[in-house]
Formats: C-alpha cells, sequence, structure tokens
C-alpha cells in the first residue's frame, strides 16, 4: 500500500495538548517538517518559553530548551554562540514575544542574530486565562478588557513585523497564516525559508503566524477562523515585510 501521508520524524506521539480549534498543533507540525526536509533534526535546538508554547518540548523530538517568560531570544543567542554549528529556534506566543520579551526580540534582530523565530499571534494571552496582549485588537473583549481595548488606555497593538522591518540587522520576515489550504502551504514556505536562511548563515528570521484562540475568545474553532479573517487579517496583512536575499538579487 502506498502511503499518502505520515507523521513528520521529527513530532514524538505525545497528543497535542492544545484546546479544540487552535492552530498551535498545525503550526508545530510544519516547523517539524521544514526540520525533517532541511535534514536538521540532529542539530537543531528549539527554545520554548512560558505560554501555550511551554509544552513544545514534549512533540519535538530535537532538543528543547526551557527559557523564561520573554528570553528565548536571549537564550537562544546564547546558544547560537556556543553552539556555531546547531540551528536554533524560538517558539513563542504574542504575549511572550511581544510584551515581556520586547527588549529580547527588538535587540536580538537589530544584532542580527543567525536565529529562527516562530511568533504565534492569536491576539490574546491564551495560557494565563485571557487577558489582553499586546497584539489584541481595538474594541476587543478580553478578561481584562470586558468592554473592548480602548487605546485611549491600553495604547494601540504592537505590529511585530511592522516594526522590526526598520531594523538593519534583520533579514526576514513574513506574517501568515493557518486558516486555508493555500495560506498553510505558503506558512511552510515561510517557515522552511527561516530555517534555510539560518543554514545559509543570513541572520534574523522571524515568521509571525496569525492564529486563533476558540477558548479565550470564547468562540467555537468555525466562528474563531471566521473571525480572524474578518478581523485580525486587515489589521494584520499578510505578505513579506523584509527580505534582503530577495532585495540583493532584485538590484
Amino acid at each position: 500500500m502506498a502511503i499518502v501521508y505520515k507523521k513528520p520524524s521529527t513530532l514524538t506521539d505525545a497528543p497535542l495538548s492544545y484546546c479544540p480549534g487552535c492552530t498551535h498543533g498545525i503550526i508545530q507540525k510544519l516547523v517539524a517538517e521544514s526540520i525533517e526536509e532541511l535534514g536538521i533534526e540532529g542539530r537543531t535546538v528549539g527554545v520554548s518559553p512560558v505560554g501555550c508554547s511551554v509544552t513544545a518540548y514534549d512533540f519535538y523530538t530535537c532538543d528543547m530548551v526551557q527559557a523564561p517568560h520573554g528570553r528565548a531570544p536571549a537564550v537562544a543567542t546564547g546558544l547560537r554562540r556556543a553552539l556555531p554549528d546547531n540551528i536554533i529556534f524560538t517558539y513563542q506566543g504574542d504575549g511572550d514575544l511581544a510584551a515581556i520579551g520586547t527588549a529580547e526580540t527588538v535587540h536580538a534582530a537589530t544584532r542580527g542574530e543567525n536565529i529562527t523565530i516562530i511568533f504565534v499571534n492569536n491576539a490574546i494571552y491564551g495560557m494565563t486565562g485571557g487577558q489582553m496582549a499586546p497584539t489584541t485588537l481595538p474594541g476587543q473583549v478580553t478578561q481584562t478588557t470586558p468592554y473592548g481595548r480602548d487605546p485611549k488606555i491600553a495604547g494601540y497593538p504592537v505590529r511585530v513585523c511592522e516594526m522590526l522591518s526598520s531594523l538593519t540587522g534583520v533579514e526576514y520576515l513574513e506574517r501568515v497564516t493557518v486558516n486555508n489550504i493555500p495560506n498553510l502551504r505558503k506558512a511552510k514556505k515561510a517557515i522552511k525559508k527561516a530555517f534555510q536562511n539560518q543554514i545559509d548563515g543570513r541572520g534574523f528570521s522571524l515568521v509571525e503566524v496569525v492564529s486563533t484562540c476558540p477558548t479565550n475568545w470564547g468562540m467555537t474553532p468555525v466562528e474563531a477562523l471566521s473571525w480572524l479573517e474578518e478581523k485580525m487579517l486587515p489589521y494584520y496583512p499578510l505578505g513579506v515585510y523584509k527580505d534582503r536575499s530577495a532585495q540583493k538579487e532584485g538590484e
């Protein structure tokens, strides 16, 4: 019998612990497939900080390191410099990367650290109960914004790709999502490119994945995907925000 599909060898047999309808599982599978297809499993080290991504070490067969909340880029920097022949990636949520970890993210980017960051943006703090995150949309209801996020009080959402695109040290930034098959394929291509950039020594690469959180949004999985398309994607447009290698080729 011909094998049509099989689980990537880079994923363990541990059942995923994410809520029904959450796209973390899809994203982590794309990361695992990219590692497998590039043949780098034996020299890859992942960094999982605090948040829904905290259990990532259960799911990947490569070495994993646990980082304090927000500090994954700093830990990844240390790993990359201590292990120059290894491939280092972080897997982070928005509350982690764009709040407590903003400084680590910005300075790793501006230094051009040769690491790969997978950034999951679901516009809310998922694991800790649904508080407002830096990426929460104006008017969005959360546990700490029961009447909706008011920019006059809480400020405006942080657009990470747009913010980092101005930094000289950044090699590659792309925002993707996995709400349908065409977008899933684009996300896989972006994640694989981010890893390839590191293999080639090009520097800092970050892929932002616009994601859902049906549990804390108070929606069904189907409703959450519709809300992502109708509300999140207009505020967080998909696309490549920086690609130095493509720019050089076009010169």
